[in-house]
């Protein structure tokens, strides 16, 4: 399955991780393209320049790590497609252009669901998309949770729950779901 990811969904660091982690175990081949990567650095340039550094970098390590990920398409192609705002047409020009099956988007009211069917192609939120994962391969699923929780209590100031760290990043079903299993009673940080 080829998923192009919207800007809001490799924006978050959690969000990102526990997406990108599910790819990196083959779940699904992730796209974007050199547009989503540099609205990414923006957002996080809002943050201070440190950031936006840190953003491009990350970026450019994603295309090392995902070297089929990056998509490019003719100017012509997003100049025939109509979205409610215009500057998201870039998002389905790369999930066309990439034959991507699905869009991953935060955005679900700039996405029309009738106009995504006419290119073939659907829309799902990250939460729904990595429940997606929970359901068929959950193993997997709270495996990469596990690891992103393990690099947040690396990293971090906080000794995140993995609830709580979940939730925080926008996923309330997965850290729902993933503490339910994870979680055996002994272990309350979990």
């Amino acid at each position: 399955m080829k998923v192009f990811l919207d800007t809001n969904v490799i924006f978050p660091t959690v969000m990102r991780e526990v997406i990108l982690g599910l790819a990196a175990r083959g779940l699904y081949q992730p796209l974007w393209s050199d547009r989503v990567l540099e609205e990414w650095a923006r957002a996080a340039g809002r943050l201070g320049a440190e950031a936006e550094l840190q953003a491009r970098g990350q970026g450019a390590i994603l295309n090392r790590d995902f070297p089929k990920a990056r998509v490019v398409w003719p100017p012509s192609l997003e100049d025939r497609l109509w979205l409610p705002d215009i500057h998201d047409r870039h998002v389905l020009a790369g999930a066309i252009a990439g034959s991507a099956d699905l869009i991953v988007t935060q955005n679900a009211s700039d996405f029309p669901r009738n106009i995504l069917a006419e290119e073939g192609l659907s829309r799902i939120d990250a939460d729904g998309f990595c429940m997606g994962f929970m359901a068929s391969d959950p193993d997997i699923t709270k495996d990469v949770c596990a690891q992103v929780l393990a690099r947040a209590r690396e990293f971090g100031k906080t000794d995140w729950h993995m609830r709580a760290l979940l939730k925080k990043a926008r996923l309330p079903r997965l850290a729902k779901a993933v503490s339910a299993q994870h979680d055996d009673g002994k272990n309350p940080r979990a």
